[in-house]
Order: structure tokens, then sequence, then C-alpha cells
């Protein structure tokens, strides 16, 4: 009789998953959204919001659900990304409905429609569609390859969502809407996930071209014409979407995320500067000869002029944001105590960060801010120990779309650069943008959690075998 014995010694060392630091952190975000929404209460009415409980409710079921489906279906994923857009998304909750309390919105609503809906309610149900759609990412992506079969299709699904809304009427002066009865949807949010998945597929096979086939001019390698037909093609495409939808935000999206991909795919300097050149001629072209861009502009130039020489009063929002972070100081006047409902129906949206910098002032802004660029940190990281070139170059292209937008949104709030109609993730109103970020998370920790998971076992060899002991 022979009894063989496995004398294997040395095990898999198990890497941590970091689930319970998630956890953790989650009752955090959770905790201080919660108390956000009760210090606006105690401070604008003296007691706590009737509607506290149902709130605190849904936010720790959405984070409970998505922590769960985490633990569950992407176990190694980063453990910083789900409790950062919760705390953005919660506090972006707290500060609507701060807003949805004011007395002159309310008034104005009235006057205008006839009726007055408060905005919180509606946000809370598209942050719950939003972590739905981040779940549904989560169960049915097994794996972020899978995506770069779709290379060609996700180029024709993007331009048509990019293109659509050209049939339907401007809204605020931009065709960025698309409007079906009382459903209505901004697909360019959708457009910056889909496009991205477009770019990483055709840099895969396009990258070895891009970088080795150029030619040294002045310190700058210039890429072939043949090369170059892309860029070209694209900086046009973006060049009509600010044409026909004077949709400023999402043509510095699109192009600027393709730069910035081209950039990490290639490692060349020069794809940088033609893409600023090009960015630059394109809007200072633009800029000549459309009304909605010039008025964008010169209202960024003088936010004041509004109360002097121009009547348009194109430039009284900007003005009025601008006084805002005046009022709000280092330390802010606190929640629930500030006029930032002036600037009118884009308060809750476009503007809201103006609401954060005189409510909770610099300091609060810089946390708000904070939060944002950690996000972006996650996912260079993630992209950074993604294990295969489809994933290092997605997961850099969702990131740098996330940044641009909150780039170009806190730049035209504050004055940096000229305002461009898009909304901060997670924190304004707006059902597309809410849904769009929560599935661009999903995303992420898909490619984090195949990033940092542990490599399969080696198959037993025929050494193995040697080892093994057979006893009498």
């Amino acid at each position: 009789m022979s009894v063989v014995t496995n004398t294997t010694t040395i095990g898999a060392i198990e890497a941590p998953s970091r689930r319970n630091t998630e956890l953790m952190l989650l009752v955090f975000a959770v905790a201080i959204s919660v108390f956000a929404y009760a210090n606006v209460g105690l401070a604008m009415n003296g007691s706590l919001p009737s509607g506290m409980l149902g709130y605190g409710t849904g936010l720790i079921l959405l984070a409970g659900v998505g922590h769960l489906v985490v633990r569950k279906f992407a176990a190694y994923a980063d453990p910083l990304l789900l409790p950062l857009a919760t705390l953005l998304n919660g506090l972006g909750l707290a500060f609507i409905w701060r807003l949805d309390q004011s007395p002159r919105l309310i008034q104005r609503a009235k006057y205008l429609f006839g009726a007055y809906s408060p905005d919180a309610p509606k946000q809370l149900l598209y942050s719950a569609l939003g972590v739905a759609l981040f779940v549904a990412v989560l169960v049915f992506l097994k794996d972020h390859r899978i995506l770069q079969r779709y290379t060609y299709i996700s180029m024709v699904v993007a331009l048509v969502l990019l293109i659509m809304p050209m049939f339907f009427p401007a809204v605020n002066g931009a065709k960025i809407w698309i409007k079906v009865g009382s459903f209505t949807i901004q697909p360019g949010e959708f457009a910056k996930i889909i496009i991205a998945i477009f770019f990483s597929g055709y840099l895969m096979v396009k990258r070895d071209a891009l970088a080795l086939a150029s030619r040294r001019f002045m310190g700058i390698y210039l890429p072939r014409g043949r090369d170059l037909g892309p860029i070209l093609v694209i900086w046009a495409l973006s060049i009509l979407i600010l044409v026909f939808e004077t949709d400023l935000g999402t043509s510095l999206l699109f192009f600027g995320l393709f730069v910035i991909m081209l950039y990490v795919a290639t490692e060349r300097t020069s794809w940088i500067v033609f893409g600023l050149l090009m960015s630059a001629a394109g809007a200072v072209g633009v800029a000549t000869f459309e009304p909605h861009v010039q008025d964008r502009v010169t209202a960024w130039l003088d936010p004041f002029a509004c109360y002097t020489t121009d009547k348009s009063g194109a430039c009284e929002q900007i003005a009025n944001a601008v006084m805002s972070f005046g009022a709000g100081g280092t330390l802010g006047t606190g929640l629930g105590q500030g006029n930032s409902d002036l600037i009118g129906f884009a308060a809750n949206a476009d503007f809201i960060l103006s609401t954060v910098g005189e409510e909770l002032g610099l300091a609060g802004m810089m946390a708000i801010l904070l939060m944002y660029g950690l996000i972006i940190e996650r996912g260079v990281r993630t992209a950074l120990a993604a294990r295969d070139p489809f994933g290092k170059l997605l997961a850099i292209g969702l990131s740098g779309a996330f940044a641009i937008q909150v780039f170009v949104v806190a730049g035209g709030v504050m004055g940096l650069i000229p305002l461009t109609g898009m909304t901060m993730p997670f924190m304004a109103y707006g059902g597309s943008s809410v849904l769009a970020n929560w599935a661009l998370i999903g995303i992420l920790i898909r490619i984090s959690d195949t990033a940092r998971r542990p490599a399969p076992s080696p198959a037993p060899s025929a050494d193995a075998e040697m080892t093994q002991v057979v006893r009498p």
C-alpha cells in the first residue's frame, strides 16, 4: 500500500483585498454627508430637516449596495474610489437640498413656471440609478479587455451621441440636450466614456507608428502626414461640435482626451504642443464669428461689465460667482448662510461650486478639489498597475476625461477660463452626469481589480511530480 503526500511547502502570498478599509471609509463618507444635511437644516430653519431619515437611509442603502457588489465581484479593487464618489455624491445632495430651501429660487420658479419642484429628491433618484448602472458594470463586465473588441463600434456610437443634439432645440444657447416630452438626456456625458474606449483600442494598434515614424525638427518630433491624420480628424470634429452645438465644454473634453491619450501611448511631447496650438487656433477662430462663444469670452474677460456697459447680462452669473467666492473668505459663511442662490437657475448645476466656495470658504473648496484629485490619482495609479496595454490606456483615458471635466468646470466658475456649460461630476444637479460618472467609476474599479488581483498559481510541472514522497 502506498500513500502519495503533497509536499508543497511555499504557498501563494494572498494580497490584501482592503474591503474592510473601504467599508470604514464608506461609513465616514455617509456620516459626513448626513451631518452636512443636518447642519443645513439647523442653520436655515433651526431644526433637523424632516426628510433627514429618508435621506440618510437612502445614502446608506446606496453605499451598502455598492460595497457589497464590489466585495462580491471586484474583491481586489482600489478601496478609495467608491468612498470618494459616495462622499462627493452625498455632499452634492446636501448642497442641492440647501438651494432647494432658498426663498429666492422658489419664488423665481413659481414666477417662471407657475409651480416649484425641489431638485434634491430627483437627484437622489438619479443617484440610485447611477449606483444601479455601477452595479451592472461590475456584474456584467467580467473583464475590461472585452471592450477592446468593440473599438470601431464605439467610435460610431460616440459620434451618433455627439451629433444627435444638433437636431433638437437649443437650451440656454447650447445644443447639448435631447428632449422627448418630459424626458431629457445629455448624451455628451456618456460619449466621453465610449470615445475613451475607441481611443484605447485605436492607439493599441497605431502607437508604434505614431511614436517611431517621425522626423526631428527644431527639437520637436514631427509625425508623418498619414499618422497626423487622426488628430486632424478629431480636431475638425471638435470644432464642428463647437460650431453647430456651441458646446465649448464637450469640444475641450473631446479633443483634450485624445491628446492626453496620444501623449501617454507614444511618449512624444510634440503631440502636446500640436494639441495646444490646434485647440487655441480652433477656439480663437470660432470665437470670432459664433455669438454664443463670443458672449462667454466677453464675460470671462470682464465679469463685471454687466454692471457698467454690457446690457446683455451674459456676465451676471460669473460676476455673482466671483463675489460669492470673495464673500466666503477662508473659512466660509457656514452651510445655509450664503447668497449664491442669486446666480439663479444654474446655482445647483454649473455653479454649485460657488455655493461651496461661499459657505465652506477656501478651506472647503480645497477639500472638495482634493477629493477630485484623489479620484484622478487613483485612476492614474490604476493605469500604472494595469498589466495589459489596453487597460492602461483606458484607465488613463477615463481619468483624463474626469480631470478635464473638473478643470473646465472649476476654471469656468472661478474665472480662470471661459465658462463651458458642463457640470461638476457627482455634485451638480443632473441625471446624465451622475449616471455617466458612476459608470466611469465602475469601469475604473473593474480595471483596478484586474490589476491588483494576485496572479493565478502556476500549473503543476513535471519537476513537481519528482518531489512527491511515496511511503510504503
